[in-house]
């Protein structure tokens, strides 16, 4: 029996050595779980670009403490059962953080996985109710609703003077994230909502949802779809002879957008956390190295995984060692500005949720092409040093009708 018990406890110390000793291997190993197929594919896909372009600059520059990175890279096919599953097995691969998945609702069912493991989860997600768990192992890359709206409905009611609007949703957990807290900063402003047109992830049609747009007779549209779904609303509004202003938020004047959209995206305005075409230098090298490396022009989502991996890098430069989660502890109160790490692209500070206040951008599309018409300050004070965009005094112009 004794010798049974000693048997015991010698496995059992094994184990506790192993998992000790889990980052003290040779590289540092980062699971890249997004979305590069399905519905998803054009976000994940500049996600993915992103994150190892990254990787790449810092693995050439000599690493994070000495170790570089390793990526391991999996398609969720835009399914969040199939992303909960490649969670639990980047839990079983011992990685050091995770990245993605982007869309809000891979990640609202994936990010359990990753908390109960204890390993820093970095998304693109930008549902509200994603850093409403209390995980404090759970990190956006990009604004919140409940941080995005507020910006978007002050431009519709102070700048565009709209008296109402219609709005054109997605029905998944993003479109009906996004409806709840456009409702919310709307309430109370002089804008109203005249009719909310449901629609569904990968719809190809729009007729109808245009048609109730306009039936509403309100003076403007607001749309919230995903990129593809995006494309096809603006080129069903232009069809059905639209003429009044369309506004929506990042995803509906993205590159990809822009480019299935062609000139039906043209006088599209929307308040976007991220932009390539940004008036800020280390924004602007960065657009050009992910165009050398990948032969097309990054959308927010590169944007969004490139600089969460310099994020993760000065949490862990900030800690000092490989421990997930003192690291994870650093998030919830680091401030990182690109004087000190250019990677960042904008000075960002994080809070207690996991969520990130920075700069933004009001965008018009002009000739196929975003131009950003003003630079929003952060919500909230933070310590970091002068803003890094140039356009801060600049009025945005209201959208053309």
């Amino acid at each position: 029996m004794q010798k049974r018990n000693t048997l015991k406890l010698i496995a059992a110390c094994a184990m506790l050595m192993s998992a000790s000793s889990a980052f003290s291997q040779e590289v540092i190993k980062i699971a890249n779980i997004v979305e590069l197929s399905g519905g998803g594919a054009s976000a994940g896909t500049n996600f993915k670009n992103g994150v190892e372009l990254a990787v790449k600059e810092i693995n050439a520059a000599g690493g994070v403490l000495g170790k570089k990175i390793q990526t391991i890279t999996s398609d969720t096919q835009s399914n969040p059962g199939v992303a909960k599953g490649l969670t639990q097995k980047a839990v079983d691969d011992e990685v050091f953080a995770i990245f993605g998945p982007v869309f809000s609702g891979s990640i609202m069912v994936s990010m359990a996985e990753s908390r109960k493991a204890e390993i820093p989860n970095f998304t693109g997600g930008e549902a509200a109710s994603i850093t409403m768990q209390g995980n404090p192992y759970i990190f956006r890359t990009s604004f919140t609703q409940a941080t995005a709206m507020p910006k978007v409905a002050r431009y519709m009611s102070e700048q565009a003077k709209l008296k109402n609007i219609a709005i054109i949703y997605v029905n998944n957990d993003f479109g009906k994230g996004g409806l709840d807290m456009i409702r919310k900063a709307l309430a109370t402003s002089s804008t109203k909502i005249a009719a909310e047109i449901s629609t569904d992830a990968g719809q190809v049609d729009f007729s109808a949802a245009v048609l109730k747009a306009k039936q509403s007779n309100a003076d403007g549209v607001f749309v919230y779809t995903n990129e593809e779904e995006s494309a096809r609303a603006l080129r069903e509004l232009r069809k059905q002879g639209w003429n009044k202003p369309i506004v929506g938020e990042t995803t509906l004047t993205g590159q990809k957008v822009i480019e299935l959209a062609g000139e039906a995206a043209n006088g599209a305005v929307a308040h976007v956390g991220l932009t390539v075409d940004a008036p800020i230098p280390a924004v602007r090298a960065f657009r050009a190295k992910f165009e050398r490396e990948y032969k097309y022009i990054s959308d927010h989502n590169g944007m969004k995984g490139y600089s969460g991996i310099y994020t993760l890098k000065a949490a862990i430069e900030k800690v000092g060692k490989l421990d997930r989660k003192a690291v994870a502890k650093a998030m919830h109160s680091l401030v990182v500005t690109t004087d000190k790490e250019p990677g960042i692209l904008m000075n960002v500070a994080f809070d207690k949720n996991g969520d990130l206040d920075r700069e933004s951008f009001l965008v018009e599309v002009k000739n196929g092409k975003q131009e950003v018409v003003a630079t929003l300050p952060p919500l909230n004070s933070i310590a970091v040093n002068k803003p890094a965009a140039a356009l801060a005094a600049k009025p945005a112009a209201p959208a053309k009708k």
